[in-house]
């Protein structure tokens, strides 16, 4: 195919900044369009670098803004929609996050319909299939068992629905007269350098004497590294750009994971951290059942204070069950479709993203110099 143009949207979180870096390794790629809200001067300082063949023009917009995303989809061969906002906690307000993860994809493929882009891949999360709860088993779930969330909180739910949409989109015809390709990757838990919900929990160690909290003692899960949950996105847009393969995977979603060994979240952190002095929060906890049900009276209390009081619950029967649930999948699919397989290694991984961990132990060790006296 001749020079294509590729808008990531996202490019300036933790996912998004690894795709648009291996972007720029693609063949006859003439221009990445990086698209954020507000990009870090950091971020914006190293794309900025990065000024080689193919082009990288950095845009700074908003997902619910339509002017600005017909304006980015101009001229545009692929679109990699990696941007969400992504909260289990209930900080953020719930209508926020359904306007960015459900109306922005929205918006999204109504631009790229306008501006005649043929191929949408959407980055979309485990969460949309759940778990639904912390005492049911899934284990290296696949596709063709169509599990689905049933949780009416705003992440998985602004997922799934998203998720929905895009895949209906397939097929569609564009304003040009051509066809319109789309898939999905359902990509669990990532971890690695720059995460931040790993730089919080190690920050929170560190000013916990080294305790890390306990998160989801009970889980099993398959957690991802980035650089292979980044690599997935190279491979889907290598396929749908091929006109053998984008058949079989137009209108599909895959699930992506890697060789991490499945693992509790607590023993995922204990092992990324633990060489650096970080150890495990030894005390006991309540039986799960027991705070589950805490957890549904907090939230009633919460409902009937609504009118008058805004409480949010230290915890949710949503966060119970995803931080507990033993929930894993399988990758098959996205290997025989897309040709997929993990670029890092366990190893690999475990060791790039503990000489990370190593970096904010030794800049809070910095810290703590300068404030004594």
């Amino acid at each position: 195919m001749p020079g294509w143009n590729c808008l990531v949207t996202g490019a300036g979180g933790f996912l998004g900044q690894r795709i648009v870096h291996l972007l720029l390794q693609e063949k006859k790629l003439q221009e990445i369009r990086a698209l954020f809200r507000v990009f870090r001067p950091k971020v914006k300082e190293e794309l900025s670098k990065l000024q080689t063949k193919p082009m990288l023009t950095v845009l700074e917009g908003d997902i619910l803004d339509a002017q600005c995303l017909r304006r980015a989809c101009q001229g545009t061969s692929v679109v990699i929609h990696a941007a969400a906002t992504i909260d289990v906690t209930g900080a953020t307000p719930r209508q926020t996050i359904i306007d960015v993860n459900l109306k922005g994809t929205q918006l999204l493929l109504d631009a790229c319909v306008e501006a005649s882009v043929p191929i949408f891949i959407y980055t979309s999360s485990i969460a949309a299939a759940g778990p639904n709860s912390y005492r049911e088993i899934v284990q290296s779930g696949r596709e063709e068992e169509h599990h689905e969330s049933v949780w009416s909180e705003p992440y998985p739910y602004s997922k799934r629905l998203a998720e929905k949409a895009v895949l209906a989109a397939s097929g569609s015809t564009l304003k040009n007269g051509g066809t319109f390709y789309t898939c999905a990757l359902r990509v669990p838990y990532i971890y690695g350098e720059g995460s931040q919900m790993l730089s919080a929990v190690v920050t929170d160690a560190l000013h916990n004497n080294g305790i890390i909290k306990k998160i989801g003692p009970s889980s099993v899960v398959n957690p991802a590294y980035v650089g292979n949950v980044a690599w997935a996105h190279i491979l889907a847009c290598r396929g749908l750009r091929d006109p053998k393969k984008a058949p079989n995977i137009q209108g599909q979603f895959y699930y992506i994971s890697d060789d991490t060994p499945h693992q509790s979240y607590d023993t995922l952190y204990y092992t990324l951290s633990k060489e650096w002095g970080l150890h495990f929060d030894s005390s006991r906890t309540l039986p799960l059942t027991l705070l589950y049900w805490l957890a549904f009276t907090l939230e009633t209390v919460s409902f009937l204070l609504r009118p008058v009081y805004n409480y949010r619950p230290p915890f949710t029967r949503y966060l119970l069950t995803v931080s507990n649930a033993k929930f894993t999948v399988s990758y098959k699919k996205a290997q025989r479709d897309l040709g997929y397989e993990p670029c890092f290694s366990w190893e690999e991984a475990k060791q790039r993203t503990g000489e990370w961990i190593r970096s904010l132990v030794e800049q809070h060790k910095g810290t703590l110099r300068t404030k004594t006296p």
